[in-house]
């Protein structure tokens, strides 16, 4: 298994994780759910750029 489906499962057991566990798809919403959102998938794109730079060498 090559370094960017693990990053993508992690990416989506933590999308799981969040909604389950921490609401954050709730009705009842606030700026620190959304945030938290965008720095997942922010640490999600940049975990992707690591992971196709280090299969290319």
């Amino acid at each position: 298994m090559n370094k960017t489906t693990i990053v993508i499962i992690i990416y989506i057991i933590g999308l799981i994780f969040g909604a389950l566990v921490l609401n954050i798809w709730s009705a009842d919403t606030n700026v620190f759910k959304g945030l938290l959102g965008l720095g997942w998938t922010a640490l999600l794109l940049i975990g992707l750029f690591f992971a196709e730079k280090h299969e290319k060498n």
